[in-house]
């Protein structure tokens, strides 16, 4: 049994301007110990997906249009309020994509990563203390025992990115949501948080949903890749599939516009041209159809299907995608 399954989640926002669908029928599965890799434009639905199945999505604005996120079985969507806590923090942790806004200001470090140990563990505070500065030490944080009485203000971004991954392995919890959490650090830290990341996974067989735009650390990091576009999943597969073998248009798109090994340093990458489409009104069409190079070489009758018909994300080889026509073997 997988321990997570999203299956067809659909939130909304309610705006000024109308109903935004930022998430509309995605679906996927992580199965204990596997690490899956959400990938995609900014603006796609990896975050609102992400913090959907902590149920952390703020109401209002936001809403639950329809779908479920099972843990363990359990839909989560349906929970009482009052079981969130006994899951939040200690089955799944979850580390923000922005340090700045994610620590309270008027706690110190100790008080805001010392409470999951005192209401989880019952750890008296000598205790605690300890198993913290550890935890600092772990994540590249030097004299993690005076900066536990430093308050969020004192640290800088970096530190304070550093500071929400040791509060999210903590409790070396059985799925670890990681919102982007490398961004705001240099290249040496982000490989020792990485290796954190699989010694934690070796140790307790914990599961990872892994959201980034770097599709290096993808590579590295994750068994499976989930590409949304434009609130959906459009294609799903293995690591290896995925980057030797995409059949998505726009995945390819995304993997062409990456910077080759040997490749002159001032060429131009190419691009996806166009724009995404409002999630305002969706198309009822395939959402990639006016950006689709694919869809451009093919014959005129063809292409009546991409306008008319809404691809639905469906079995193709060892994968899933989206896509009445994947890209061929020879385009590869």
């Amino acid at each position: 049994m997988a321990l997570l399954e999203i299956d067809n989640l659909q939130v909304a926002f309610d705006t000024e301007a109308g109903l935004v669908h930022a998430v509309d029928g995605v679906s996927c599965r992580i199965d204990k110990g596997r690490t899956l890799g959400l990938v995609g434009e900014s603006g796609c639905g990896k975050s609102v997906t992400a913090t959907s199945v902590l149920r952390l999505v703020p109401s209002p604005p936001g809403r639950y249009l329809g779908g479920e996120i099972r843990f363990n079985g359990v839909d989560l969507l349906k929970l009482p309020r009052e079981e969130l806590p006994k899951i939040r923090g200690k089955d799944i942790a979850m580390i923000f994509q922005d340090p700045m806004t994610s620590l309270n200001p008027v706690f110190t470090i100790e008080k805001q990563m010392g409470e999951v140990l005192h209401l989880r563990f019952g750890m008296d505070r000598e205790a605690a203390r300890k198993r913290l500065a550890e935890m600092l030490a772990t994540v590249g944080i030097a004299d993690p025992l005076s900066r536990l009485g430093n308050y969020p203000h004192e640290l800088s971004g970096g530190m304070k990115q550093r500071v929400m991954i040791a509060m999210a392995l903590l409790t070396e919890p059985q799925l670890l949501i990681a919102d982007e959490p490398t961004t705001a650090l240099d290249v040496t830290i982000q490989a020792q948080i990485l290796q954190l990341i699989r010694d934690l996974q070796k140790r307790t067989g914990a599961a990872v949903l892994f959201i980034t735009h770097d599709m290096g650390v993808v590579a590295e990091m994750c068994d499976e890749v989930a590409v949304m576009y434009a609130g959906r999943v459009v294609e799903q597969g293995s690591v290896g599939d995925i980057f030797r073998r995409s059949r998505h248009p726009y995945t390819k798109g995304l993997l062409r516009s990456l910077p080759r090994k040997g490749q002159p340093k001032k060429a131009e990458l190419p691009t996806i041209e166009g724009v995404v489409p409002s999630l305002l009104n969706p198309p009822k069409f395939c959402r990639f159809a006016d950006r689709c190079w694919k869809r451009k070489r093919l014959p005129d009758d063809q292409q009546q299907r991409c306008w008319n018909e809404d691809p639905a994300l469906r079995p193709f080889e060892n994968g899933l995608v989206a896509c009445h026509y994947p890209v061929p073997e020879e385009d590869l």
